[in-house]
């Protein structure tokens, strides 16, 4: 039997197959990607309990001068905005696209052709342990777009990028310095 979101998992193979990025240590994690989804034909479903891919974005104004990050209610941190793949979603790409617009109220979200970064990091998802095998997209929005706060968030906000939180997670801000490095 074909799994709901296989025409997802073969999208995520061809776009990680073709991804490239300057450091090494993400090319690496590209081929870890790779290799988790050739032994996981799951690998896109949240229910493939060792872990699962996610797609999320960085949203920035159209002048990258402000990025909107959402409180994540169960992390409690800051985050760029991103969730689960699902069975309607056409793409990796616009999963993150999707979730971009549902998480920030904005309706018309810019995402990048191809991913910024790759993230991996453990999460309780479900009731268990597990990984989100991040693929992290830049979205752009409009300099005057007017967030919408969700019922998946605690806040939402646009922070300047001298004003980000000064936690903020190491790995959003990469996201962010990748955001500015191909602007």
């Amino acid at each position: 039997m074909t799994h709901p979101l296989a025409d997802l998992h073969a999208d995520a193979r061809q776009l990680l197959a073709r991804w490239d990025h300057p450091d090494a240590s993400q090319r690496r994690l590209r081929d870890e990607y790779l290799a988790f989804l050739a032994e996981h034909p799951d690998a896109m479903h949240r229910d493939c309990r060792i872990g699962h891919l996610t797609s999320s974005a960085l949203v920035m104004d159209t002048s990258r001068e402000r990025v909107l990050l959402t409180l994540h209610p169960r992390v409690g941190r800051w985050l760029q905005l991103g969730g689960h793949n699902e069975p309607g979603d056409a793409s990796v790409r616009a999963a993150a696209q999707r979730e971009a617009v549902e998480e920030s109220g904005i309706a018309h979200v810019s995402i990048g052709a191809e991913p910024l970064r790759l993230d991996r990091h453990p999460v309780p998802c479900g009731g268990s342990p597990s990984v989100h095998l991040d693929v992290q997209y830049l979205a752009e929005v409009d300099d005057d777009a007017v967030p919408v706060i969700s019922d998946e968030s605690d806040d939402l906000r646009w922070f300047t990028l001298d004003q980000v939180p000064a936690d903020l997670d190491p790995s959003v801000r990469a996201l962010i310095a990748d955001a500015l490095r191909t602007g």
